[in-house]
């Protein structure tokens, strides 16, 4: 039986592993298929609250960008280089939306949108260092080529 994140184990599954009194926690979960853990709350949800029912799932939460995601991609095409703080800036000033780094990062890879960095920097310390760039002024070291 395979269990998948986000969902219940049915009824039925429940009732079996609760029938299951006599037997340790560790004996139901290896005869049901399901984890100890499982067996042990569904025993203590049985004990407090009176029923072996699930409890209900919270609904998914609404994304606050979905109404921007066609000014978002326009602004990544226009602007493919703004850090996720000027696109925050941006949302703020041009639709009046304050969320966090963290959604507009989540946002951009929901629209599988990547975010490309300008070539106009210097290049960085490790690719300056290269052992194959010959160094003005210097001989190399005998293991360098």
């Amino acid at each position: 039986m395979a269990w998948r994140r986000g969902q219940t184990y049915g009824q039925d599954l429940r009732d079996r592993v609760l029938d299951a009194k006599d037997v340790t926690a560790r004996e139901a979960a290896a005869r049901f298929g399901v984890s100890v853990s499982y067996v042990v709350k569904a025993r203590q949800r049985l004990a407090r609250a009176g029923s072996a029912a699930p409890r209900p799932q919270k609904p998914p939460v609404a994304r606050k960008l979905v109404a921007h995601h066609a000014a978002l991609r326009a602004r990544v095409d226009e602007v493919p280089d703004a850090t996720l703080a000027e696109h925050r800036e941006w949302l703020a000033e041009t639709h009046g939306v304050l969320v966090g780094l963290t959604t507009i990062w989540k946002t951009l890879r929901q629209l599988k949108l990547t975010r490309k960095k300008s070539r106009s920097e210097r290049a960085s310390r490790a690719a300056r260092m290269s052992p194959r760039r010959e160094r003005s002024g210097s001989t190399p070291s005998p293991g360098w080529t």
